[in-house]
């Protein structure tokens, strides 16, 4: 069995990977605070999903969600173990000086802490099983480049391209090694992409950029990127330890 663990699985690019991944000899477990479309302890096309209702803003019960996540797990007749860490917010999208704590706090925790941990505890739980084990970070191009109003969404995905390059390092040294990448899917024609296009300029100033994205039909469809991800789970050229756009394999 193939298991495949998701977070954010419930709308975006998240639903889309667990579409693309209905396949037989599958097993999704999909965390995410909404089920969305797909029901809880199903088999469709020959895969079996599983449902797992979390916040991943609650980052004291991570451990805990990982345990329930694990029960789930057959490891003795898994083949494949890969996570992909999709779950993210882009709120505060504003001036630095304009967020409240709070906001900051956040957006960190579900951006980049809850990756840490839950790929912390992912390499612990499956550190002594000598089979294929990935760990799909899902970052953005703002990890790279500073962009107006995003400072919080831009320091998280540029810390998860660190954490992911490091943990990676980290993985040559061991015996069963988990292959870890940081992966920026593109512009993609989300709800994200619409609460960008709503806001307002003295918050956002490129917000006129994105309009112009839509607009001018520049935006990837989910289902393209979800597919790309589909091929990083199975490719032998894993770009393990790099930080990797979905624009180097369309």
């Amino acid at each position: 069995m193939n298991y495949v663990i998701i977070t954010g699985a419930s709308k975006g690019l998240g639903e889309a990977v667990v579409k693309e991944l209905l396949q037989p000899n599958f097993h999704l477990i999909c965390v995410s605070r909404r089920a969305g479309e797909f029901p809880n302890e199903q088999e469709l096309n020959g895969a079996k999903l599983d449902f797992i209702p979390y916040d991943l803003s609650n980052i004291d019960k991570i451990d805990e969600l990982t345990e329930t996540i694990f029960s789930k797990v057959d490891k003795e007749g898994a083949t494949s173990i890969h996570f992909i860490n999709n779950a993210g917010v882009l709120t505060p999208m504003k001036p630095l000086d304009r967020c409240e704590p709070g906001e900051i706090v956040m957006n960190l925790n579900v951006n980049l802490v809850a990756p840490m941990l839950l790929t912390s505890l992912f390499i612990k739980n499956t550190k002594d099983l000598p089979l294929d084990k990935r760990v799909i970070n899902i970052s953005s191009g703002a990890g790279k480049h500073p962009i107006y109003g995003w400072s919080c969404y831009g320091a998280s995905k540029a810390g998860i391209n660190l954490m992911s390059q490091t943990g990676a390092l980290e993985q040559e040294e061991v015996q069963n090694p988990v292959k870890i990448v940081s992966f920026a899917p593109g512009i993609i024609d989300t709800q994200m992409q619409q609460q960008i296009r709503s806001s307002k300029k003295e918050d956002f100033a490129q917000v006129d950029r994105f309009i112009d994205y839509k607009n001018e039909g520049q935006l990837l469809q989910p289902e393209t990127v979800a597919r790309v991800v589909g091929e990083l789970l199975t490719m032998e050229a894993f770009p393990n330890g790099q930080v990797v756009s979905v624009n180097e394999y369309l």
